[in-house]
């Protein structure tokens, strides 16, 4: 079985990869890991404490991972490696996934180009974040909730039903279209 790998770090916005992870866990029967830059506790927006299960440095060289999480958030804190296992994953085709302001790390790896996204980072909210440039290719940002293109599912932090359910489709884990739709309608109180 594959690994998915959650990227955590101070100040994520945890609940926009939760619901993600308990569709996977709960009915994908997914093995599901923390990652971060140290093994130390981070917090999330929430105030809730993560205790990551691995650095990014120690799964760079795991084989076996089907896809990588992101959840938005803002951290001022990049390091290469993250870039490194993004561009690594990509290579290989794994799933790809970021939500809200978590696509600015596929976006600083260099992977956007060519592929329709969509993130709540306009330039107006990088320059205002600190940021000394735009890297997203906004040539193809689409103004959607959710975009799924390939190997990579982008979506806007109010989205996250969405955005889990589109992880969980990505990875043919819904018998069929229609158990896809009533996922969602569930999971959005309209069922």
């Amino acid at each position: 079985m594959g690994k998915v790998l959650c990227f955590i770090y101070e100040g994520m916005t945890d609940f926009e990869m939760t619901f993600a992870c308990h569709l996977l866990k709960l009915f994908g029967e997914k093995e599901l890991f923390t990652i971060a830059y140290d093994k130390e506790s981070v917090s999330g927006t929430s105030g809730i404490k993560y205790l990551p299960d691995f650095t990014v440095n120690e799964v760079l060289n795991f084989n076996d991972v089907e896809a990588l999480i992101i959840p938005g958030g803002w951290s001022s804190g990049d390091r290469k490696e993250i870039f490194t296992l993004i561009k690594k994953l990509h290579s290989e085709e794994k799933l790809l996934c970021a939500i809200c302001a978590g696509p600015i790390y596929l976006a600083k790896a260099g992977i956007l180009k060519g592929y329709s996204y969509t993130t709540t980072l306009e330039r107006e909210n990088l320059k205002n974040l600190g940021e000394m440039y735009d890297p997203f290719p906004r040539e193809t940002y689409v103004d959607k909730g959710v975009i799924r293109d390939r190997n990579i599912i982008t979506a806007k932090g109010n989205s996250f039903v969405d955005f889990g359910v589109e992880i969980f489709d990505a990875m043919n884990l819904f018998a069929d279209d229609g158990e896809k739709i009533q996922c969602a309608k569930h999971y959005k109180g309209n069922d």
